[in-house]
């Protein structure tokens, strides 16, 4: 039985209903703009890069005269290495700091030491690195004697 004087529910939630979907709608497109997210920087270790020369693997090497010898190693740290700096002393050598790009993790190199014509000499090697961060790494050192 209908009950008379009444309207019905359906009637009240028509108007009611266009302006429900209408500000659903609202949300939902406001909700879906192109937003920044928000991201942190890795914090920094605070320490600069590790220098290993593989090769001379002593700390003291006896070399003959006549051919370049290579001086080889690598530079890491986890920040990115900015620089390597090498200095040569007593082979009359100069060599340029190297910067990779792009900065790299890791840094490889190879030195061509010139032993010709100097037989008696002792040459120094010393090689270190800066990291993208600006702290500076440990000094690796080898010895090189000219026979």
């Amino acid at each position: 039985m209908q009950n008379r004087g009444k309207p019905p529910k359906k009637i009240w939630l028509r108007g009611r209903a266009s302006s429900l979907v209408s500000l659903c709608a609202a949300v939902l497109a406001a909700g879906c703009e192109e937003r920044e997210r928000l991201t942190f920087p890795t914090p920094s270790d605070g320490v600069g890069p590790i220098t290993v020369i593989d090769r001379p693997n002593a700390a003291d090497t006896t070399v003959t005269a006549g051919p370049d010898y290579f001086v080889n190693g690598r530079t890491i740290d986890p920040d990115g290495v900015d620089t390597v700096y090498f200095l040569v002393i007593g082979g009359n050598q100069n060599f340029q700091p190297f910067v990779p790009r792009p900065p790299s993790d890791t840094v490889r190199f190879g030195l061509p030491i010139t032993t010709s014509d100097r037989e008696g000499d002792t040459i120094l090697v010393q090689i270190h690195g800066v990291d993208s961060e600006g702290n500076p790494g440990n000094t690796s050192f080898r010895q090189i004697f000219v026979q």
